[in-house]
């Protein structure tokens, strides 16, 4: 599956009113650079401080959707702690602070798990990375590993077709169906204080289109890395570092502590 394209370009920063929208972000590939295993990632101290500008700001309608579990994004943005979708959805936390979690059946079989393990032993170089509903195998290590990888997954989801194999950059993840971030963003959309305004998500992969295409719908802008941002994640990070000095350069005052609207 490949990204569409898009012909959209970011918001100018003086022409985003932060009282009628939303900002939605993807985290790997979109606000970090993409490294050799998740493990490794980088995450600069400015845009931490950029996000709890933004938030603050955005009266607290800001929101990370990524494919990581909460716990990892949580650790990754420490000590910010926001509204978010992890694992594309699976396990929201609203901007309360309340966690939803998706029904049992979404979770992936504890024997598929197993199966995957006890291959994973023969592929040197393939990282199988745990999440409470689904789960992900990296060979970015060995991208010819890639086929293999695929087979195995393809050969579980036959046996149940409500799950489905999710490509990402040299990666594969097992999810449920009913289970992405559009509908993440959905959810969130209809919560305090993101309902009534305008949803902008940026994102940088396959994982990311149910999102844009979701933005879209509600009217708002679903933009991709790739497209308007040269495909570089430090140029969303600059733009968003334009975007908190141009609203507080103006003076304004936003409406949420430094939680989670707690």
């Amino acid at each position: 599956m490949m990204l569409q394209r898009s012909h959209k370009l970011p918001p100018q920063p003086e022409n985003l009113d932060f009282s009628a929208w939303a900002l939605f972000l993807d985290l790997d590939g979109t606000l970090l650079d993409i490294a050799a295993s998740p493990e490794s990632v980088l995450v600069p101290k400015h845009l931490i401080d950029t996000l709890a500008r933004l938030r603050t700001g955005l009266g607290g309608a800001l929101a990370i959707l990524s494919g990581r579990p909460l716990r990892t994004i949580d650790r990754l943005l420490h000590p910010l702690l926001i509204a978010a979708g992890g694992e594309h959805g699976a396990v929201l936390r609203l901007a309360d602070g309340a966690i939803a979690e998706a029904e049992v059946e979404t979770v992936v079989p504890a024997h598929w798990r197993q199966m995957i393990h006890q291959q994973a032993e023969n592929w040197p170089g393939v990282l199988v990375e745990e999440k409470s509903h689904g789960l992900a195998l990296h060979y970015r290590a060995d991208p010819a590993l890639g086929v293999a990888v695929t087979a195995l997954l393809e050969q579980l989801v036959e046996s149940d077709p409500t799950f489905e194999i999710l490509p990402a950059l040299l990666a594969r993840e097992l999810r449920h169906r009913s289970i992405n971030k559009g509908e993440a963003l959905r959810r969130l959309m209809a919560t305090a204080p993101f309902e009534r305004r305008r949803p902008l998500f940026i994102g940088d992969d396959v994982t990311d289109e149910d999102a844009i295409a979701a933005a879209d719908r509600l009217g708002g802008l679903g933009l991709r890395v790739a497209d308007c941002f040269a495909g570089e994640p430090a140029r969303v990070r600059t733009w968003l570092g334009e975007l908190a000095a141009h609203h507080q350069g103006n003076g304004h005052e936003g409406k949420a502590d430094g939680r989670t609207g707690r």
